[in-house]
């Protein structure tokens, strides 16, 4: 089984990168307050369905990756997305039960409850942005959990990553 992870890690690994471009890929001005949590994402349902392979410590990497590109305060994104991993991890064994549409109410929280922490931080740092468009991000993530649930669930099966 690890032989399978180590062959086919790579896939998870590239899935992470193409977070991090859809995070800093250009929108359009009236669509950016919409820009979906790409990395939240991929990070809480490979956690979910690989939790002895996914951890904190890659969320914590790739936050640090996330705040180089975006250039914010080092280590912002890398508490955000930790956060992110902590509660999905703690729930890991509920949020698998779930349906789909009560898994993306959970993940409405947990990624409200991480731009709750990011407004925090924001208003520590000086840069404060209006509380309704801080919401905007987390439910078009919450939405999106569906397909993308079922498309790296498709990918997990057909390279078999376990």
């Amino acid at each position: 089984m690890a032989d399978t992870f180590s062959r086919n890690g790579w896939i998870v690994w590239l899935t992470f990168a193409i977070g991090l471009l859809l995070s800093v890929s250009p929108l359009p001005q009236f669509m950016e307050i919409l820009r979906p949590l790409w990395l939240a994402l991929l990070l809480a349902f490979w956690a979910l369905y690989l939790p002895h392979k996914i951890g904190m410590v890659t969320a914590f990497l790739l936050g640090l990756a996330e705040d180089v590109l975006y250039g914010t305060l080092l280590g912002q994104n890398a508490l955000i997305l930790t956060l992110i991993t902590f509660l999905v991890l703690s729930l890991q064994q509920r949020l698998r039960m779930f349906p789909m549409w009560q898994q993306s109410l959970v993940l409405l929280v947990i990624f409200g409850l991480a731009q709750l922490v990011q407004l925090w931080l924001s208003a520590l740092t000086g840069n404060r942005q209006p509380t309704l468009a801080l919401v905007l991000p987390a439910l078009v993530s919450a939405l999106l959990w569906p397909w993308v649930s079922f498309g790296l669930r498709g990918l997990r099966r057909r390279y078999k990553i376990n």
